[in-house]
């Protein structure tokens, strides 16, 4: 059985040089001491936040640096691109209607990152 997730877990990106944080806002009305997470709280910089520098060559700033840089990969700041909703998520638990996050859910970045839960924000409730 999986582990709800919440607000303040912590993301990894596969193509991000530092770990992340997970912001929910309370909209969803659904608590496990702090707002509990859904699976389309997927948004860039509202729920996702930056990842530190960014390596992937289909960023367009880093291959803007890495082509200026003689085709030395040169990270960049990252800047999440996540178009779609966290996938699979548990979808006989739902929180303000959508399918609650569990921590082995994935979110793809439009670059081609893969962003992980790498911890729940929280250990004591479980989804199925």
């Amino acid at each position: 059985m999986a582990i709800q997730v919440c607000m303040g877990a912590t993301l990894q990106c596969s193509f991000g040089l530092a770990p992340s944080t997970l912001m929910v806002l309370p909209q969803n009305r659904t608590m496990t001491g702090v707002p509990d997470a859904n699976i389309m709280d997927n948004k860039p910089m509202v729920n996702i936040l930056p990842f530190g520098m960014c390596t992937s060559p289909a960023n367009p700033t880093v291959a803007a640096a890495t082509a200026a840089a003689l085709g030395v990969l040169t990270p960049m700041p990252c800047i999440p691109v996540t178009p779609a909703p966290w996938v699979p998520g548990s979808p006989t638990a739902l929180i303000a209607g959508m399918p609650a996050l569990n921590n082995t859910s994935k979110l793809m970045c439009a670059y081609g990152g893969v962003i992980q839960i790498v911890n729940p924000g929280q250990t004591t409730v479980m989804v199925p």
